[in-house]
């Protein structure tokens, strides 16, 4: 990752996006990756695409990672001056509580506030033992009623996103006691799914800049949506019309303590993971195939990976027109889903890498392959 690469992945972690109000993330990534299309595409739920023309206008393949974080939607304000909250997307409510948040304004305005509940002072000692649920927590902006909320242009509806920076730190990597190298790590919010949009983007800039000849034409896609039940991956397929699909996405990091390792065996800075199975798609055998043996090709580090809950936008993608080829390769990023997650550079660049070498070899005959009876 380069000075620019980490420049932009910066910015797109660090705006606001949540679930359905990803314009913000969505004009940053036009800009950026503009340069790189030989044109821009949308659709009406504000997905934006890139495409890349290639040797030949087919196969068509596309390259999806979602721009939409997990966030939260103002309910009520309280004569308190209080809010309560719906969440968008997956939460687990444990990593709520004391987490400060930004609340955007009906006029735009980012307004800071706190997740917070009833003090566990006040609480009788069986209730102390409890998990407190996000319908019993609330957003405290410093107001004391509800006309002060409202000065501040506080309503229902109003989008929610963790407040969280983007910052790097340099690690010594190890392994069996030695020394293998250095390597940078992101941390931030919204790296579901940045990092698959940076990956994406960084795909068509490389293939670009190298003047690389492929058998095909690229698209490459920032969606919406998908934390809701991958809303934006179905119309950018009905907008492309892909022959084969690689989703580029984050995977559950699993060297965290507690975690056995069949449980998530994918760890960070080991390489991109091959999704081989999760509750959305089964991926295509051929496709699946050809990325596992590029990998060993060109010596890519890769880790193979099965999720048994969850999915990604492939749900979708896989099942558009009259099914689409489908693959899902991931970055294993600890604490998605959080205020903070932690992911490899080194990880997000051999993820580039795969995916234009995976590119490259997709020609109509490959592609006619992989459904072929």
């Amino acid at each position: 990752m380069d000075a620019k690469t980490m420049k932009f992945m910066s910015q797109v972690s660090e705006c606001f996006g949540p679930v359905g109000f990803e314009r913000d993330a969505a004009r940053i990534v036009k800009k950026y990756a503009s340069p790189f299309a030989d044109e821009v595409l949308t659709d009406k739920l504000g997905s934006v695409i890139f495409r890349k023309k290639g040797v030949s206008a087919e196969p068509k393949i596309l390259l999806a990672g979602h721009m939409d974080e997990v966030g939260f939607l103002v309910t009520f304000v309280e004569e308190s001056g209080y809010l309560k909250f719906t969440t968008l997307g997956g939460w687990f409510d444990q990593v709520l509580l004391g987490q400060r948040v930004l609340v955007r304004s009906e006029k735009g305005r980012l307004v800071p506030g706190v997740i917070a509940a009833k003090p566990p002072h006040l609480l009788p000692p069986e209730a102390r033992r409890e998990v407190v649920r996000a319908e019993n927590m609330f957003i405290d902006v410093g107001c004391s009623n509800k006309h002060e909320a409202e000065s501040l242009g506080i309503r229902t509806g109003c989008p929610v996103v963790p407040d969280s920076s983007f910052s790097t730190q340099e690690k010594q990597v190890y392994k069996d006691g030695k020394k293998k190298g250095r390597d940078t790590l992101l941390v931030g919010k919204g790296f579901d799914d940045r990092i698959g949009v940076l990956i994406a983007c960084e795909t068509i800039r490389k293939l670009k800049a190298k003047k690389t000849r492929h058998p095909n034409t690229v698209y490459a896609a920032a969606t919406t949506q998908e934390e809701v039940g991958l809303r934006g991956a179905r119309t950018v397929a009905n907008v492309v019309e892909p022959d084969a699909a690689i989703v580029l996405e984050t995977d559950i990091a699993g060297d965290v303590p507690g975690i056995e390792r069949h449980e998530a065996p994918a760890r960070m800075g080991e390489g991109p993971s091959v999704l081989t199975y999760d509750r959305s798609m089964i991926p295509n055998e051929g496709l699946l195939n050809l990325v596992i043996d590029t990998a060993k090709k060109k010596k890519i580090p890769y880790q193979l990976a099965a999720v048994k809950a969850g999915g990604t936008d492939g749900g979708q993608i896989h099942l558009s027109n009259k099914g689409c080829p489908t693959v899902v390769i991931g970055v294993p990023t600890r604490h998605i889903h959080s205020h903070v997650g932690l992911a490899s550079a080194t990880d997000i660049d051999r993820c580039i890498d795969l995916t234009v070498e995976v590119v490259k070899r997709l020609d109509a005959r490959m592609v006619t392959s992989f459904t072929r009876i």
